[in-house]
């Protein structure tokens, strides 16, 4: 038996490449690259980022296709931080070989990454969704017929202790203490801050406080009931499929009916980019997205409105919004449009059809949420900055998109969730197995005279290869 005292040694100052440890590649990232390869997303990124790089100049920078690649990783591995996706792809010799770097090659350090994400502009990362969308649409998986809406809050990286006034710039304590004194306490102690704290009825607006660390966070709160810095994701969602047909940033203390329009409109402009992409590369074949574009709109009470109503009206867009209670008779007056369109709307909400589509909304729109922000790890933002987070956000949403067609290739859209069945498959083919000779000796007994004796011990051995290791389960009753 060998000790560990026994293989204490000192390192060689050479090694042969051939000598190094080679893993065989985890087969979901496998199978990622070949679509990535077949697609030619390599090529595709290389000229669409050309113009940030220049021939000679310096170190050489990240690739494009490692850097999309490596933002990637935080969907599949659920990590929220670029600082935790190097770490990862320094660690990980499967993740080395989904990126493309050679086991004599250092992996990139988080400022890298982030420097790389600073150089390439918002409006490139767009169109590396955009093609994912394509990737999709080729596959039957986006047909942009019916979009749901829906909004969740992120936690930005600032703490709320740290906030300024606006106009002075002066910080919370700060401003505590000015109106201690101005009450008449010469030297407030920090019970008496809290307690004027308290007293006071509207202590934190946005129109008064700011973060000095992301401008573009807003204090709100968030979905357990605490109060935080944060930021809003609105999701524009394919009922047909699930696909993210289109993903935004906005202000965390904006109305659900002011950040809609601007989420159905990117999400319009992406289906008809898809429905002029298919005619220019398959004339011939049958549209696979709908020629009509949007059709139909479904989302929750916080987004209905009579204005927001005449709006999606006039995109001649169908709306299936629950409506809020009201305390009282509405009126009308002047408000013919709005009026149309909200019975309508309560008209179309009412059938089994709405039903339907609604039921249909909380099942993928919050899936998307669960994905990208739960087990993605995207919750809490660890960038500053709308640009730089919505950056991120594409990629990370993009990712989600990809695990579509690997969930139909493979059955699993993560990593873990592929390891976790193929670990469920030798319990699933011994249960069957059990079973049918259960059934075969039920139907055995009925053949037997009852003085017949039975056989009472049957021992079922099953061995199944997973890939990664050997699994033996022996049972017997």
């Amino acid at each position: 038996m060998g000790t560990r005292k026994d293989r204490e040694r000192q390192e060689d100052l050479w090694v042969a490449y051939t000598d190094m440890a080679v893993g065989p590649g985890h087969p979901y990232y496998v199978r990622l690259n070949e679509i990535l390869d077949g697609e030619g997303f390599d090529a595709f990124v290389e000229k669409l980022c050309a113009r940030f790089y220049a021939e000679k100049l310096g170190r050489p920078g990240l690739t494009p296709g490692i850097y999309f690649r490596s933002l990637m990783i935080g969907y599949f591995e659920g990590i929220e931080s670029e600082r935790g996706i190097a770490w990862r792809l320094k660690d990980s010799l499967s993740l080395r070989h989904f990126v493309g770097i050679a086991l004599d090659e250092d992996t990139p350090d988080h400022s890298t990454i982030s420097r790389t994400r600073r150089l390439i502009d918002l409006e490139t990362h767009k169109q590396v969704f955009s093609w994912v969308l394509g990737l999709l649409a080729d596959r039957t998986l986006l047909a942009g017929k019916r979009i749901g809406i829906d909004a969740t809050t992120l936690e930005a990286s600032a703490a709320m202790r740290s906030i300024v006034r606006r106009d002075t710039g002066e910080s919370y304590e700060e401003f505590l203490t000015g109106l201690a004194k101005v009450s008449g306490i010469a030297t407030p102690t920090r019970e008496d801050l809290a307690r004027l704290d308290r007293k006071r009825k509207k202590r934190t607006s946005n129109q008064e406080w700011k973060s000095p660390t992301d401008q573009d966070a807003r204090v709100a709160k968030m979905k357990d009931g605490s109060t935080h810095l944060a930021h809003k994701a609105e999701h524009a969602v394919d009922l047909d499929t699930g696909a993210v047909v289109a993903v935004t940033l906005q202000a965390a203390d904006l109305g659900d009916t002011t950040t809609m329009q601007e989420t159905l409109a990117d999400a319009g402009l992406a289906v008809a980019d898809l429905i002029d992409r298919e005619a220019e590369l398959h004339p011939e074949e049958e549209p696979k997205v709908n020629v009509e574009g949007i059709e139909e709109l479904v989302a929750d009470k916080g987004y209905h409105s009579g204005e927001a109503l005449e709006q999606v009206k006039e995109l001649e867009v169908r709306t299936y919004i629950p409506e809020k209670k009201q305390p009282g008779k509405r009126h009308w007056r002047g408000k013919k449009g709005q009026q149309q369109a909200v019975y309508q709307n309560r008209q179309r909400v009412g059938g089994e059809y709405g039903k339907k589509l609604l039921r249909r909304r909380g099942e993928f729109v919050e899936r998307t949420f669960a994905h990208c922000y739960e087990t993605g790890g995207m919750r809490r933002c660890t960038l500053h900055g709308r640009k730089n987070i919505l950056k991120r956000l594409l990629i990370h949403v993009g990712a989600f998109n990809i695990s579509l067609v690997l969930r139909r290739m493979l059955g699993a859209g993560k990593p873990r969730e592929l390891a976790n069945r193929v670990a469920e498959l030798p319990s699933g083919a011994m249960e069957r197995l059990i079973n049918f000779f259960r059934y075969k000796n039920a139907g055995n007994s009925n053949l037997r005279s009852a003085n017949t004796p039975q056989r009472t011990g049957h021992f079922i051995t099953v061995r199944w290869n997973t890939g990664w290791e050997m699994v033996s389960c022996t049972t017997g009753r």
